[in-house]
């Protein structure tokens, strides 16, 4: 027994050596392949860069791409701006060789608990390194050239000199590259002026400008802001007062717009995705000499530039993309606003209902566009929704709830479907949600934080698609310095819904274009699909959000218009937002028409069984014309009950007395029946009326010459191929005094 442990405990060891050699040499080749490293000063100095980007046709793009141009000496930025930078990001920053080993042990520690990358115990230097010479993937070598580089950089420059080039390159979000261009942006004044509060915003920005952006993170920001403030009053570079003081002070923004609406320009919106691509800063991408091939279409971007300025928007923030339907491909994109858009979130409103409720609804074969669906007050799991202009309509189509964005049927739809399964489609779809998302809310587009036009236009897209998804991409290559291509953008075509499914929701969003709240389109000379949104301002008449998302076989167009500071607005999706789409369809004709799948079927339902007891039900041969309505199908998704009206003859309730010298009879009358009415028995009588065409209760009066006269009732089918009949008697007796019930036989 000793002797098997005494093997066990020396394999141990000679596994436990072996794997620590192992380790030792692997991290030996990595240092070996990284000491070699150079420092590239230019890449540290570059006052002003751009990068190369080019449209569909390989043509440079003109609208401005520089940035980074602002650089500022050190000496003329404030102690204070400083010293919130360095406690926040690296306390020890005048003491170490550049990398504080203590830290990174630390964090090795913590990411090893986690099972992470989380922590970068990364000093001010390895950030300088990292945002000019390094990718941002988190891996080993990376890591470790890093560290090297970082020396190389100590051994070479004072701790001024690297404060400052830190603080000209580093990203502050919104475009900002440089303290000096986030000062000018955020509180429109020069660095040299920024008050203690304000750089304590700044500093706190830079772990991840976008999550803690005062723009659209307020309460976070402020939270961190904070954060640096007790740091500082910590590591004594402020008084315990003075940060209490500044901490007691809002967030106090004064932004700049930029010239030329660069924030929100196609250019932009493909840097960053270039940047979410090589997972590279932008400073980085324009040193390294990187190429972006666009899907930029000129004539496409300058009708979508010039359907938006030819509506009155008062000057709300607005933005428009168009996509080409088969490439996933951004062919047009513009926005206007002091704020990036495409890094917002705004509810979308109505325009989820096709993407969140209708479009799996039908995919899960619950609903046909011609389901009844009672539109009525209705509380559901403690929801209760309203219509607007608080209307009821009773029962109403699928199509025309669609259409005419009711809101009742659409949170009754989501309850079939169910919350979970109906966010998996939308997400599915490019939809992200937020965790609190799980409220019956979500069928009018109650989101907690919400979408942006680039993912919802994107989700129309797979619809025109026939239910295909790609996440749309500006870019359709990048080239290195030496044009060799290092990314090229392949269209997943992710199968979301069925082809059929697609084609029913597409034709219930081209009656909302017809007769509908995107009515606007109607007279456009060509097959178009659209959905209209609007986010009110609760308590109030005005609006928050208005949105158009429209679609052609080939094309996507949407338009959005608000403010990113919620400001209400008085535009409504069908207005502003559907003109605006008009306005682009108009110079941009699109003759494309929707291919009807091989499962989709035409059938006539039986029109009184679906306006009577609001059923789908297939119509038989024998209904006339006049009684059935067409109906679009999937073949997978069928009625299977086929109606038996006139098949089998109803027979009509009749009531009969006699009042005075008056034979009184009242029958039940269906419009799609006849009824003869005859007095005497079958073989010796002559017709007294005829009834067609009418539903309900008809009473007829006839002179009495007998005491006791009998009638008979014939009743057939209104122009039908089955001449079936049903003949039902009466007997009606007059007496002298009283009006005695009569009995009446069939």
């Amino acid at each position: 027994m000793k002797k098997i442990v005494k093997i066990i405990i020396l394999t141990f060891v000679i596994l436990l050596c072996v794997g620590g050699i192992s380790l030792g040499i692997y991290f030996a080749s990595i240092w070996k392949n990284v000491s070699g490293a150079e420092l590239d000063e230019e890449k540290l100095t570059s006052p002003s860069l751009a990068i190369e980007l080019y449209d569909s046709e390989n043509k440079p793009i003109k609208e401005e791409n520089m940035f980074n141009g602002n650089y500022v000496k050190e000496s003329v930025i404030p102690t204070h701006t400083k010293n919130a930078f360095i406690s926040i990001e690296d306390k020890t920053f005048y003491q170490h060789n550049g990398v504080n080993y203590k830290r990174i042990a630390k964090a090795i520690v913590k990411n090893a608990k986690s099972k992470s990358f989380k922590e970068g115990a990364s000093t001010i230097s390895q950030q300088l390194i990292k945002n000019t010479h390094l990718s941002s993937e988190k891996t080993i070598e990376r890591k470790m050239k890093e560290i090297v580089l970082a020396k190389k950089l100590e051994s070479k420059y004072s701790k001024d000199e690297i404060l400052e080039q830190y603080l000209n390159v580093i990203y502050f979000g919104n475009n900002c590259y440089g303290i000096e261009d986030a000062s000018n942006y955020y509180f429109s004044k020069d660095s040299h002026d920024l008050s203690l509060e304000e750089s304590a915003t700044l500093a706190g920005m830079i772990k991840s400008p976008n999550y803690y952006s005062p723009v659209v993170h307020y309460d976070r920001c402020l939270k961190r802001r904070n954060l640096v403030l007790d740091e500082m009053a910590k590591d004594g570079k402020i008084t315990p007062q003075e940060s209490l003081s500044a901490k007691n002070k809002p967030i106090s923004l004064k932004l700049q717009p930029l010239t030329q609406n660069k924030l929100n320009s196609y250019s932009q919106a493909s840097i960053d995705e270039a940047c979410n691509i090589l997972q590279l800063p932008a400073k980085q991408i324009a040193l390294s000499g990187y190429k972006i091939y666009t899907y930029k279409e000129d004539d496409k971007q300058t009708s979508l530039e010039n359907a938006i300025d030819d509506v009155d928007i008062n000057n709300n923030d607005n933005a428009g993309i168009v996509i080409d339907n088969s490439k996933s491909a951004i062919v047009a994109y513009t926005g206007h606003s002091a704020y990036k858009i495409l890094d917002a979130k705004r509810q979308p409103g109505s325009c989820i209902k096709p993407i969140l409720v209708y479009g799996p609804a039908l995919n899960e074969d619950i609903i046909y566009p011609s389901t009844q669906l009672l539109d009525e007050k209705t509380t559901i799991a403690g929801y209760s929704p309203k219509n607007v202009g608080g209307n009821y309509k009773g029962y109403v189509s699928a199509r025309e709830a669609l259409s005419k964005s009711i809101n009742i049927p659409a949170v009754k739809v989501l309850s079939y479907v169910g919350i979970d399964k109906a966010k998996a489609y939308a997400s599915e779809l490019g939809i992200t949600f937020d965790e609190k998302d799980d409220s019956y809310a979500l069928a009018l587009g109650g989101m907690n934080y919400g979408t942006n036009i680039s993912a919802l236009a994107g989700a129309y897209s797979a619809i025109a698609n026939g239910g295909r998804y790609s996440s749309p991409r500006f870019i359709s290559h990048i080239t290195d310095k030496n044009n060799k291509i290092i990314y090229i953008h392949k269209p997943e075509n992710k199968v979301v819904m069925r082809e059929d499914s697609c084609y029913l929701l597409t034709d219930m969003l081209k009656t909302c274009t017809q007769s509908g709240t995107a009515r606007k389109l109607s007279d456009l000379d060509m097959e178009i699909a659209s959905k209209t949104g609007t986010v009110g301002k609760p308590n109030s008449k005005l609006n928050l959000d208005a949105w158009n998302i429209s679609y052609t076989k080939d094309y996507t167009c949407g338009a959005w218009i608000g403010n990113l500071d919620n400001t209400p607005i008085s535009c409504n999706g069908g207005n502003e937002p559907t003109q605006i789409v008009k306005n682009y369809f108009k110079s941009q004709p699109d003759k494309s028409s929707f291919e009807k799948p091989n499962s989709i079927t035409s059938q006539a339902v039986d029109l009184t069984e679906l306006s009577t007891n609001h059923r789908v039900v297939l119509a038989n041969n024998f209904i006339p014309e006049r009684y059935t309505q067409e109906e679009m199908f999937s073949r997978f998704n069928l009625p299977s009950e086929i109606s038996k009206r006139f098949v089998e003859i109803e027979s009509p309730d009749i009531r009969g007395k006699v009042i005075g010298n008056k034979a009184c009879i009242t029958i039940e009358t269906k419009d799609y029946l006849t009824y003869e009415i005859f007095n005497g028995d079958t073989k010796n009588n002559h017709k007294v009326a005829t009834i067609n065409n009418k539903s309900g209760k008809q009473m007829l009066e006839f002179d009495m010459k007998e005491d006791q006269e009998k009638y008979f009732i014939k009743t057939s089918y209104t122009n039908s191929l089955n001449n079936q009949e049903d003949i039902k008697d009466i007997v009606l007796i007059k007496t002298a005094k009283t009006e005695v019930k009569q009995k009446w036989y069939v």
